[in-house]
Formats: C-alpha cells, sequence, structure tokens
C-alpha cells in the first residue's frame, strides 16, 4: 500500500469515526420508549413502536462499528492495518476502501462465511 493510499484510507476512518460519533445521539432518542400519554391512534402507536426497534438495532450496530473503527485507526497506527491476520497478505486498497474496518482479505472474510 502507497503512503498515498494510507493517507486517503486514514481520511476515510476518521470521515467514518465522525459519522457514527454524530449518529448516536440522534438514535439514542429515537430509541426512546413511546409515550403511553402521548395521544396516538393504535395504528401510529405500533408504526412507533416497530421504529423505535429499528433504531434500537440501528444504534447497536452504529456503536458496534465505531468500536471496529476505533480499533481499526489503532492498527494502523501499530502498523497492521491492512494486514490480513490469517493469512498475513496484504488487504486490497480496495476492499479497505470500500469497508475501512476490514480486519480480512477477502479471500479468508469468505472462508469465514
Amino acid at each position: 500500500m502507497t503512503e498515498e493510499q494510507r493517507e486517503t484510507l486514514r481520511h476515510r476512518l476518521d470521515e467514518a469515526v465522525v459519522e457514527a460519533q454524530e449518529s448516536i445521539p440522534y438514535l439514542t432518542e429515537a430509541g426512546k420508549p413511546v409515550e403511553p400519554s402521548v395521544a396516538l391512534g393504535r395504528l401510529t402507536r405500533m408504526e412507533a413502536i416497530s421504529e423505535k426497534g429499528v433504531n434500537e438495532e440501528m444504534l447497536r450496530q452504529t456503536k458496534a462499528r465505531l468500536e471496529r473503527l476505533q480499533n481499526a485507526l489503532t492498527r494502523m497506527e501499530n502498523g497492521t492495518y491492512g494486514v490480513c491476520p490469517r493469512c498475513k497478505r496484504e488487504i486490497t486498497f480496495e476492499r479497505l476502501y470500500a469497508i475501512p474496518e476490514a480486519i480480512l482479505c477477502v479471500s479468508c472474510a469468505d472462508k469465514r462465511g
């Protein structure tokens, strides 16, 4: 991986971290319980409860991705970013650009299933 590619990926990781961090407060608020005192019709209340569940899952996934992104930044600082721990080969720039928190190369990820 070239130094220019590494800088591009570093910038991509930083952007993804900021995006995840900015999403967490909104998703936390959107995942709060639907108050029974709110005047909603039965169908609207069911929709609100369903939406709450979706927002809670998005919050869980966003927090998990944030942790993976932060781990990727740590690997970048340690010099192990972009190297597959299973086969020890370099992970392609294209894969890391698409999924900056990727740990495994495509081949090892396919084997993992």
